[in-house]
Parts: C-alpha cells; structure tokens; sequence
C-alpha cells in the first residue's frame, strides 16, 4: 500500500472514473477533477505527488494548466503525464513541461506503470 496521492484532471467523466478505480486498485489515493478551473486550488490543498493532466479540456486547457505549474516555485518540480488522443499531443505536452506523456486510448497497464515509475523517481 503507497500513501502517494495523484490528482487526475479529465473533462471526460469515463475517463476519470476509470482511471480513478484502476489507480485506487494500485493503491494510491486519488483525487478527481473535473474542471480544470478547480486544479490549482486542490494542488494547493492536497499536495499530490504525480498529475494525469487531459490537453483538451474547456475553459482551461491541460497546456494552460501545465504552464501556469512550471512558472510556480511550489509546484514546478510537481511530476505530470499529459494524456490526450490528439496527434499534436505529445509536442505540446513536452513544450508546455511534462514529465510524460500518453496517447488515448492507452493500455491501463502501460498507464499504472508509467505513474509508479514517476512517483518512485
């Protein structure tokens, strides 16, 4: 059992409720977040180790998000996956600062070992 926290921040419901039972299953806890507008205030008070971040969310995009954590001294060094089925993806992601990135629809088992490797580095 791992006490290690990760914020997940999807749009999609699906999404998040799936990876939200299959980390749980790992045993991390986890906090879901379905607005991207709320992310930076539950950083702030829940202090995760690792973000699954979706790109493409309304309002705040995952890029937006991503930005604002790295110009931040407290949550600069925070570890984020970027998920997102567009093919631009993975530019974005690793322009914007991530630590990682994964295609939807991704393999669950590649997903659970991504995140464990992050969160043991």
């Amino acid at each position: 059992m791992t006490n290690k926290t990760i914020l997940i921040c999807d749009d999609d419901e699906g999404i998040l409720d799936m990876l939200e039972l299959v980390l749980e299953e790992t045993g991390y806890r986890i906090i879901p977040v379905n607005n991207s507008l709320h992310i930076y205030e539950e950083i702030e008070k829940q202090h995760p180790d690792l973000i699954l971040l979706d790109l493409w969310m309304p309002v705040l995009s995952g890029d937006q998000v991503l930005r604002t954590l790295r110009k931040n001294p407290d949550t600069k060094g925070l570890p984020v996956i970027v998920i997102s089925a567009s093919r631009e993806g993975e530019k974005i992601a690793n322009e914007a600062g991530a630590n990682g990135f994964l295609a939807k629809p991704f393999d669950v088992d590649i997903l659970v070992n991504r995140v464990q490797e992050m969160i043991a580095a």
